[in-house]
């Protein structure tokens, strides 16, 4: 049996969900959040650390965009600087958010 540790705090990832947003919107939301880039090709070109994982693509009925994030204060700290750009470009609504079970990378 592995140890508990009920008074030591853990940070855990969190997964965004977004949707509701049309391709276009997502491009230039990348070019504002990285100085003009067409593309974020590396986790070094968010403007904020803590990026794990991030998917972009047409879903059935929307554009989608996934990220994860190392932990809830690093995705407060890209939020800050991604919502004013959505709400500027018409995108309403909120991401959903949640604690990440399991994350697995190559």
């Amino acid at each position: 049996m592995l140890p508990q540790f009920p008074n030591e705090e853990v940070t855990v990832a969190v997964a965004a969900v977004f949707e509701g947003v049309t391709q276009e919107q997502y491009e230039e939301s990348v070019r504002r959040l990285s100085d003009g880039k067409e593309r974020m090709e590396s986790p070094s070109d968010w403007p904020v650390e803590g990026l794990l994982a991030h998917i972009a693509g047409q879903a059935q009925n929307t554009f989608r965009v996934v990220d994860v994030w190392e932990s809830q204060e690093a995705l407060d700290a890209f939020g800050a600087q991604l919502l004013p750009i959505l709400r500027e470009h018409g995108v309403e609504g909120e991401p959903e958010i949640y604690p990440v079970h399991t994350f697995v990378t190559a």
